[in-house]
């Protein structure tokens, strides 16, 4: 089987978890910046196969769109564009960012290495992966 990618897309950096290749597992893969995405995707797709790619939608408490909402439909459009034979799903990502918080004090990570942003893009894109895989 083929593995399924999740992305944590911000305006600086980007979350990147994947499954095991029998998709049981969620596992934080890296966090790089935005701006490299589509590079670090290529040579990933080059190297592991890629089922389904998800990506966190920003959305508000009251459903609508949120000051980063554009920024991932930009990011959405420019994947479909680059990986048109792979499946693309929007995942719901409210709250990730603070249960990935709440989950590096829970694990006993190192309160330096919980202000590293990067860790808690990583965890957010690990919780909505495990998530998906929960409710399928």
């Amino acid at each position: 089987m083929a593995r399924i990618l999740c992305i944590d897309y911000g305006g600086k950096r980007t979350g990147i978890a994947v499954t095991d290749p029998l998709q049981i597992i969620a596992s934080a893969l890296t966090t790089i910046p935005s701006k490299d995405l589509i590079t670090f995707l290529k040579q990933y797709i080059q190297t592991e196969e890629v089922e389904l790619i998800l990506i966190g939608e920003p959305l508000g408490l009251d459903d609508k769109p949120t000051h980063a909402t554009p920024l991932v439909k930009k990011a959405i459009q420019q994947l479909k564009r680059e990986f048109p034979a792979i499946p693309l799903i929007t995942v719901d990502e409210r709250y990730t960012s603070k249960m990935a918080s709440r989950a590096m004090i829970d694990m006993g990570m190192k309160k330096k290495d919980r202000q590293n942003k990067g860790n808690i893009d990583q965890i957010a894109a690990t919780i909505m992966l495990q998530e998906y895989l929960g409710n399928r």
